[in-house]
């Protein structure tokens, strides 16, 4: 049940930022105080399909019982966001945008606790 509740969440979550990123890159960057140039454009939205991803692998993955490639999407999401949340952790320090940025930094390690447990603590689906 953790699991599936941990997937879904992931996947919903993953699919309203990718869809916004995709779509509206100047108005959700201008949310975190970050000016977006147009030559620009397309790196948030490479982003944002990187997120679309996520989102499919985890609902399509999260009624998944066990086996391998339950395990290698597990492991991939928490490798994924455990570099998420190193990186937001350098834009805070390089002072690149504002106070909302902390919220990613948030979001990033909750996300890499849930998939972390089941990584290293839960015993691995078979």
């Amino acid at each position: 049940m953790r699991l599936f509740l941990t997937m879904t969440v992931t996947a919903i979550g993953s699919f309203l930022f990718g869809l916004a990123y995709l779509l509206f890159p100047e108005g959700i960057l201008s949310i975190y105080n970050i000016v977006l140039e147009p030559s620009n454009q397309w790196v948030p939205r490479y982003f944002g399909a990187n997120l679309l991803g996520i989102a499919a692998m985890c609902w399509y993955g999260r009624t998944a019982k066990s086996g391998i490639a339950l395990y290698a999407i597990i492991k991939g999401i928490f490798v994924t966001t455990i570099i998420g949340f190193v990186v937001s952790i350098f834009e805070i320090i390089n002072g690149t945008g504002n106070l909302l940025v902390w919220s990613t930094v948030l979001i990033y390690f909750l996300i890499s606790l849930g998939f972390g447990d089941f990584v290293f603590r839960t015993p691995p689906p078979e």
